[in-house]
């Protein structure tokens, strides 16, 4: 395919992959921030089909949001490709995703965080990813950007996933791996016909511990179901991941870790330990205690921050490993449930299947695939 601006020669064809956007937004506190993540799709050097912005059971936030774009056009003077959708699941970030899903259009359907903002070539890296058609998901790369101008000097590296980053130690370049990180990914529409929808009781939902591990409970869920299916992380696709002051803070991390561990035993319950946790294993035998001798040697050394570095990755694995027991034991108890949805051809996500065990999850991922044949079409 040639197109006049090419000299007649043959075009990339990423280039011609059409991606929805899903932003998923809960409240009007991150108003500047939605909006600078829509800028930063519409300022793509690959265009999107468009923005789907889904708001989380806020009628005063959607009604803003509304009437924000309504009549918008952009500073190309093109009209805004901007559509805002209330969840149609239970509250959270996996039913809000399902619904961005079922009303998309896109053949690949992309995911950014609503207080993230992408560069500009953050689509066009995505799409190069797919030009091999075993690929079903392409990840990118989270930097943070911290409010107050800098990290602190006692925040470790290892631990950026604590706030929604790409964190040392994790693979770079164009590689394949096990699971995409949520607010930094995309799929291809075929991915949710194999595996269903993201899960709901295991994500985020504006309440409580900020539990996570819903990207990966689906990225496992699909090798299951695609046992082919390639996964990668392209570091080429960046975004920037607004982190603030509060989260700055040391009692936010081993919070934070403390809900990831009770998220990690629930997805091993769901698709078992051997999955669930083959890439923690490497990070925290090799990983993290590089990571606590490098601080030690900081402070034999004077440099600022090494003690702090260090006791924060010893807390951290402290609180993840409490997590993890508490979240075992209740999936133990059998007081742990979540369902995977379905996403009829009317757009509307359902939870159509409620699981706490590796078999039942299996089962009602493939009835949810074929619930949903009709909408990936």
């Amino acid at each position: 395919m040639t197109d006049a601006h090419s000299g007649g020669q043959p075009l990339p064809a990423g280039r011609f992959r059409q991606f929805s956007v899903v932003i998923c937004v809960y409240t009007e506190d991150r108003w500047g921030d939605i909006l600078a993540a829509v800028d930063s799709v519409r300022e793509q050097s690959l265009p999107a089909l468009e923005t789907l912005l889904v708001v989380d059971h806020n009628p005063v936030l959607r009604e803003r949001l509304e009437k924000h774009y309504a009549d918008d056009t952009f500073a190309s003077g093109t009209a805004a490709e901007v559509r805002v959708l209330a969840n149609a699941g239970p509250r959270g970030l996996s039913a809000g995703r399902n619904t961005g899903i079922a009303e998309s259009a896109g053949e690949f359907i992309a995911f950014l965080d609503d207080d993230a903002v992408a560069e500009r070539d953050w689509l066009r890296h995505f799409a190069d990813g797919y030009d091999d058609p075993r690929v079903l998901a392409v990840g990118g790369r989270t930097e943070p950007a911290w409010d107050s101008g800098r990290r602190p000097a006692w925040f470790p590296e290892e631990f950026d996933w604590v706030v929604g980053c790409m964190y040392k130690g994790h693979p770079t370049g164009r590689v394949q791996v096990r699971n995409v990180l949520g607010g930094n990914a995309s799929f291809r529409r075929v991915a949710f016909d194999a595996a269903g929808g993201f899960a709901s009781g295991i994500g985020r939902d504006g309440n409580g511990l900020p539990l996570g591990g819903e990207e990966t409970e689906l990225c496992i869920r699909l090798r299951h179901a695609r046992p082919d299916a390639v996964l990668l992380i392209d570091d080429r696709a960046v975004i920037h991941h607004r982190v603030p002051a509060e989260r700055e803070r040391f009692r936010y991390l081993p919070k934070r870790a403390y809900a990831e561990g009770i998220s990690k035993a629930l997805v091993a319950a769901s698709v078992g330990a051997q999955d669930g946790l083959a890439t923690e294993r490497s990070y925290t035998t090799r990983v993290l205690p590089a990571g606590v001798a490098r601080g030690m040697r900081d402070w034999l050394h004077a440099r600022p921050g090494g003690a702090g570095r260090a006791g924060a990755i010893v807390a951290g694995v402290a609180a993840a490993a409490a997590g993890y027991a508490v979240g075992g034991l209740r999936a133990r108890r059998g007081g742990v449930r979540f369902a995977v949805a379905g996403l009829p051809q009317d757009g509307t996500a359902q939870d159509t299947a409620d699981s706490g065990t590796h078999g039942a999850a299996q089962d009602s991922s493939a009835q949810d695939s074929s619930a949903q044949k009709g909408a990936a079409g």
